[in-house]
């Protein structure tokens, strides 16, 4: 059962389906390339089968994840990201970089190219440029505000307020 923290927060909401245990770790093994169902199991060592299968099925609900059918008979599947499942590399690259950091220093993200370890930074496209962390600040679109009923005061009742304030 995914759990509800009841508040409007995009992070909240994202982890009421992201934050399910094995969830970000299926993503990561996905992120590689299409997986077949057997293969998923066998690098997410741990994990049950029908556990797996209610991590792909939210999944797929929610758009993150495809299934590629291979063969008819049996049925066999691949599961891929979907563009929106790709989106949530960076989200899979900074846990990795903050875990190299404060948990797992033995191991590092690395640029293939220079095998330099990365860093994380947010850059405003508006300005084309890197901005540091204390310079944002999430932004919460708001409804427009319901309109407040305004009751008129009779005409006896606005006449003793207009008393009572000359009296003070």
């Amino acid at each position: 059962m995914p759990k509800r923290y009841g508040q409007p927060c995009p992070v909240a909401k994202s982890l009421e389906f992201l934050g399910e245990r094995w969830t970000l770790l299926v993503i990561r093994d996905l992120l590689s390339g299409p997986q077949r169902f057997q293969d998923l199991l066998a690098s997410l060592e741990g994990i049950a089968p029908n556990v797996l299968s209610e991590r792909l099925k939210v999944l797929e609900e929610r758009g993150v994840v495809v299934r590629e059918f291979y063969s008819e008979h049996p049925p066999r599947a691949a599961y891929a990201l979907t563009p929106r499942g790709r989106e949530l590399g960076v989200v899979i690259g900074a846990l990795a970089v903050w875990g190299t950091r404060h948990v797992h220093p033995q191991s590092a993200l690395v640029h293939d190219d220079c095998d330099a370890a990365l860093e994380l930074r947010y850059y405003c496209p508006k300005c084309d440029r890197r901005v540091s962390g204390r310079t944002v600040h999430l932004h919460t679109k708001r409804s427009a505000p319901a309109r407040a009923t305004v009751r008129r005061r009779s005409a006896p009742a606005r006449a003793t307020v207009r008393r009572r304030a000359a009296a003070r």
